[in-house]
């Protein structure tokens, strides 16, 4: 059974909704038939490189919320990935450009290692605060994950898997998804936001139903 999941790497909630999936996936009795495929969505496809700024200020401004609110907010995302042993640090977190990052993804899609990429990416950009538009950056990432470095350089400093990530962009707004994370399960059940384990767990449940029932009818 496939799950599609688009997020983007500078978003918190979606690493918190990446550890609640997975929790609800150890929970999943056929977790060893469950393909996981992480979807590319940009956040912000026009953000440079490298952004100035507090984070807090940049979440009051984007949402036109004040301060004060915009601190509440952080303080719900660092308590619910503490939660399922997410360390989001606002402090460090300065977020830029994620295209080159989602193209690596898609490489490591090939190469079999794509949730090992995509949880350094992750904590590169929401824990450690690291600037994951930055070639060597992404490079090491991957190295560390077992890519091939000297692949992965040259995807990064070329044009490899640009068409893949706007294909995943492009089904994205055919789905009608404009936040992220969001899953989709047996290409037929959609799940918005960074839903609690025993709701992905529910909803794996049906897909996997839903799955086994079209097989047996055909």
């Amino acid at each position: 059974m496939i799950v599609d999941i688009w997020s983007d790497i500078a978003c918190p909630w979606c690493y918190i909704g990446k550890r609640r999936f997975e929790a609800a996936l150890a929970r999943f009795e056929h977790r060893d038939e469950v393909d996981v495929r992480w979807r590319s969505f940009e956040l912000d496809p026009g953000a440079p490189a490298v952004r100035e700024g507090a984070y807090v200020e940049r979440l009051a401004a984007k949402y036109g919320v004040t301060l004060a609110e915009a601190e509440a907010t952080i303080d719900t995302m660092i308590e619910a990935g503490a939660g399922h042993g997410v360390v989001l640090r606002f402090d460090k977190v300065n977020p830029g450009n994620t295209f080159d990052a989602h193209r690596l993804l898609h490489l490591a899609r090939e190469r079999g290692v794509q949730h090992d990429v995509k949880e350094r990416l992750l904590r590169a950009a929401l824990t450690t605060g690291a600037p994951v538009a930055d070639v060597g950056v992404l490079v090491s990432l991957a190295a560390d994950a077992g890519l091939d470095p000297a692949e992965a350089r040259r995807v990064v400093e070329g044009e490899g898997f640009a068409a893949e990530v706007r294909d995943d962009e492009r089904l994205a707004v055919e789905l009608g998804i404009t936040s992220v994370p969001f899953f989709v399960v047996a290409g037929t059940l959609g799940v918005a936001g960074a839903q609690p384990p025993e709701l992905l767990l529910d909803v794996l449940n049906e897909g996997w139903a839903e799955t086994g029932a079209a097989t047996q009818s055909s």
